[in-house]
């Protein structure tokens, strides 16, 4: 008995060619994302489509899967946090072995006639994504003071940078046109006879 449902997205059918070394079938479909198909900052969005382009071939040992999946893509800019939209095509391979075939458990398995292609899709898809997608290759990112978007202002600037070991000793001279202590001539405190 098999736990597969053959109306389940991304479980295939393969009873036509199965066991019959040298048959293939072509398939063109289109299905909806499963939820969790992506890393941190980029994935494929839950319910956007996934066209795929599958050929299933009988070899021997079970069913030879290849073919592409072309997805949307949606996340955000690592440096920047802009949201980035684009598009991805990934190649798919996968022989999956008839069950009363003795292989190890890493190896995908045909249940009955069926096959899931989902977990293939999803490592496919997870594996070309980059871990960390830029909006543009050379992405400026954000002001490390005050959060500006570099890119949308490439002349931001705060002043020259202050030392924060000389910082308490810039508030003592601000508003204070002249040394602490003297006066504007000549910079030292008036004797007793000068007044």
């Amino acid at each position: 008995m098999t736990s597969l449902d053959s109306r389940a997205p991304f479980v295939l059918d393969t009873h036509e060619i199965a066991r019959r070394p040298g048959t293939q079938r072509e398939l063109t479909l289109s299905e909806k994302a499963p939820a969790g198909m992506g890393v941190d900052m980029l994935g494929v969005p839950e319910g956007s489509d996934i066209d795929l382009e599958l050929r299933l071939e009988s070899v021997m040992e079970g069913i030879l899967v290849t073919g592409t999946a072309s997805v949307h893509t949606s996340g955000e800019c690592v440096r920047c946090l802009k949201d980035i939209d684009g598009e991805m095509t990934v190649d798919l391979q996968e022989l999956y072995v008839y069950d009363d075939e003795e292989e190890d458990d890493d190896t995908a398995r045909l249940e009955g006639d069926l096959l899931d292609l989902e977990p293939v899709l999803r490592d496919a898809v997870v594996l070309a994504l980059p871990h960390n997608p830029l909006c543009v290759p050379d992405c400026p990112g954000l002001c490390p003071e005050c959060g500006a978007r570099l890119a949308d202002d490439p002349e931001h600037t705060h002043g020259e940078a202050v030392d924060p070991r000389w910082a308490a000793l810039s508030q003592l001279m601000q508003g204070n046109d002249r040394p602490a202590g003297g006066t504007e001539e000549t910079g030292r405190e008036p004797g007793p006879d000068e007044e």
